[in-house]
């Protein structure tokens, strides 16, 4: 626990210091947690004899970065994905050895790693990229100590089975509460729509939570990797992460 919870400071020290600089910091750590994951997923899914394109994947997180940060290039995602699928079934093509579950699972990694991580950079300059963290953050912090406290029935034995639905409930109300403190203190409106907003974010982060869960299962580990002491790879600690970003660009862009 003292190992966690030292990791966790110098953690939050480190995200709170990029998040604030935002710009290029920003974009380069996300660029960098981008590539990190799907060194910890390609790692992961390679234990279950998938061969994994690594040459494909590893590149586009780069495009990404740069469709965000030099518009000139006239780059956007329509365009990225097209090449990226066109890539892909070109190998498939030329490799006999490659089948369509390596590719399958190669392009779902893009999608559910970068693709969904870059949404923290779309909110860069606004208030309400904290709700990304609060929300995801919050839910789990509220969730293990209300479950230690008060948790008697598992919500997902076969996944996670130190999860319990009354934990669930305190991460929903964690999530709520310090999601209502934080526009308190920074005087934001909308206090109605956004405590809806920090409900949902907070019920998808447990899913987001729970998929990485049976990945890992599929795959056979308990961990994607170590390189947070006590919380375990990228993808561990930020798998609610992946969820809570685009959940909060979309809905203060469309419902705001």
């Amino acid at each position: 626990m003292l190992k966690r919870i030292i990791s966790g400071l110098v953690g939050f020290i480190l995200l709170l210091t990029i998040v604030i600089k935002g710009g290029m910091a920003l974009s380069i750590s996300v660029l960098l947690l981008s590539l990190l994951g799907l060194y910890e997923f390609n790692s992961a899914v390679s234990k279950n004899g998938i061969k994994y394109v690594s040459i494909i994947s590893y590149t586009f997180p780069f495009l990404l970065f740069l469709m965000f940060n030099i518009r000139g290039l006239g780059l956007n995602i329509q365009i990225i994905l097209f090449i990226y699928i066109l890539s892909i079934l070109s190998i498939l093509v030329l490799k006999k050895d490659l089948l369509l579950n390596d590719i399958s699972v190669t392009l779902f990694s893009l999608l559910y790693i970068p693709f969904l991580l870059f949404h923290i950079t779309l909110l860069d300059g606004n208030k309400l990229i904290w709700l990304v963290f609060i929300t995801a953050f919050g839910t789990d912090t509220f969730a293990y100590f209300t479950g230690i406290l008060f948790g008697k029935r598992k919500l997902c034995p076969e996944l996670s089975p130190k999860k319990t639905i009354e934990g669930s409930i305190g991460g929903i109300l964690g999530s709520l509460l310090l999601s209502l403190l934080f526009l308190k203190i920074f005087n934001i409106e909308h206090y109605v729509q956004l405590g809806i907003l920090s409900i949902i974010c907070s019920i998808m982060a447990q899913i987001g939570d729970l998929a990485a869960s049976k990945i890992k299962r599929i795959s056979n580990i308990k961990d994607y990797g170590n390189i947070m002491p006590g919380h375990g790879g990228v993808l561990d600690r930020f798998d609610s992460i992946l969820f809570t970003a685009p959940i909060v660009y979309y809905y203060i862009t469309y419902l705001l």
